[in-house]
């Protein structure tokens, strides 16, 4: 016996998907401008361990000397990253979805417990009602960093204009090294989703395009009992 559960409201699919070609952009655009002027590295003193980024890997991609392309490329899909994170932090706070996001007193104690079955070090997995404590964390942390994604770009993007932004975030070379480790984080965070997404298999993938999930009856009771909205529909095998 199978049964069909709603997971995923229409609005956060559609602004899931829509976030994912506007952040490649911005990611591929802040490449081109950081060309200009790549100071950061992993080191110390004059010793480096890992260079942002060798020589050999701009011209692998052909970046070199496109530094206006970037910038508009960039500035433009600023603002349509800034209007759809808008809407989804707003529907968050509006559908009240944002009970399931956050996380709770024990959620840090149990991502533990998630890391090690994720690396099949523990049999069971801590109960869940949407997202696991692992998720509720690392879906917290990115919209977080992507608010400080957006004031970290605009304090370098208007040092004069937003100058006391700038001075917040500790002057205009702080505020660009933030904004250059968010994009890090941003990529380490894209990485691990993907990993996770295929070890998770085509079931868990299709509720962030249908919007529902098929659930087997024996799996359905072991969980623990889910409170999101069920559909009537159940089909057997």
């Amino acid at each position: 016996m199978k049964k069909i559960i709603r997971k995923h409201p229409l609005a956060i699919r559609w602004l899931h998907w829509i976030n994912f070609p506007i952040m490649a952009m911005m990611v591929w655009s802040g490449l081109l401008i950081y060309w200009a002027n790549g100071v950061y590295k992993l080191g110390w003193g004059d010793q480096t361990v890992l260079k942002f980024f060798p020589k050999n890997f701009y011209e692998a991609l052909n970046v070199p000397f496109r530094l206006a392309e970037g910038m508009s490329m960039h500035f433009f899909f600023m603002w349509l990253f800034a209007i759809n994170g808008f809407f989804y932090v707003a529907y968050l706070i509006v559908s009240k979805e944002w009970k399931y996001l956050l996380p709770e007193k024990r959620s840090w104690k149990e991502a533990w417990q998630v890391l090690l079955h994720d690396l099949r070090l523990r049999k069971t997995s801590p109960p869940q009602i949407k997202y696991n404590a692992a998720q509720r964390i690392a879906y917290t942390a990115v919209i977080l960093m992507g608010i400080m994604m957006l004031l970290t770009g605009l304090a370098i993007y208007k040092p004069v204009q937003l100058n006391w932004l700038c001075k917040l975030l500790g002057g205009y070379a702080w505020a660009r090294a933030e904004h250059f480790i968010f994009t890090i984080l941003f990529c380490l965070f894209f990485l691990v989703h993907v990993l996770q997404v295929i070890f998770a298999g085509w079931n868990k993938f299709q509720a962030i395009i249908t919007g529902f999930e098929v659930v087997k009856k024996n799996d359905l009771e072991e969980s623990t009992p889910i409170t999101i909205a069920e559909t009537d529909k159940t089909t057997t095998e």
